[in-house]
């Protein structure tokens, strides 16, 4: 095997996919490439009530308080942001022997690992990011993509 002509996935900014020598991109009008992580409203800070709520998720005793408050959510992401995540991975708060969580919004998950256990994908990626503190919460999408977001509210876009 030539190791110095490997194939590696590579994502751009403009989410061109390389693999395999292969090339995949969605297209907007004009063959420009389109992606709603281009979108200055996905970019954009989460206000408030937004990060309140995604903090909440965790602590909500209640099935019929916890759909309810994921409803919010989820009509919140597409009004402000144009995009509903798959759900969010972060730190936990609970303490020892826990490290992490992921808050999952298409079925209501909510999982807490411990270091050595394995984190389903695509949630895994966003384990290093969650162990920074200067992260409240990543965003995870159905395409593997990852927004951190802030404690204020603001985002570091992919």
């Amino acid at each position: 095997m030539d190791y110095r002509r490997r194939q590696r996935r590579v994502i751009s900014p403009d989410h061109l996919t390389v693999s395999q020598g292969q090339k995949t991109a969605r297209s907007g009008a004009g063959g420009r490439i389109a992606s709603p992580y281009q979108d200055r409203a996905f970019r954009g800070p989460r206000n408030r009530d937004l990060m309140r709520a995604v903090a909440r998720i965790d602590t909500e005793m209640s099935e019929t308080s916890r759909a309810e408050l994921v409803a919010w959510i989820t009509g919140a992401y597409e009004e402000q942001v144009e995009a509903i995540p798959l759900g969010f991975f972060s730190r936990c708060y609970l303490g020892p022997p826990y490290v992490d969580h992921r808050l999952g919004l298409t079925h209501m998950i909510i999982e807490h690992f411990r270091s050595p256990d394995p984190v389903p994908e695509p949630f895994a990626a966003a384990r290093v990011l969650a162990r920074s503190p200067a992260y409240a919460f990543i965003e995870v999408y159905h395409d593997g993509t990852l927004v951190p977001v802030r404690e204020d509210g603001s985002v570091v876009p992919p």
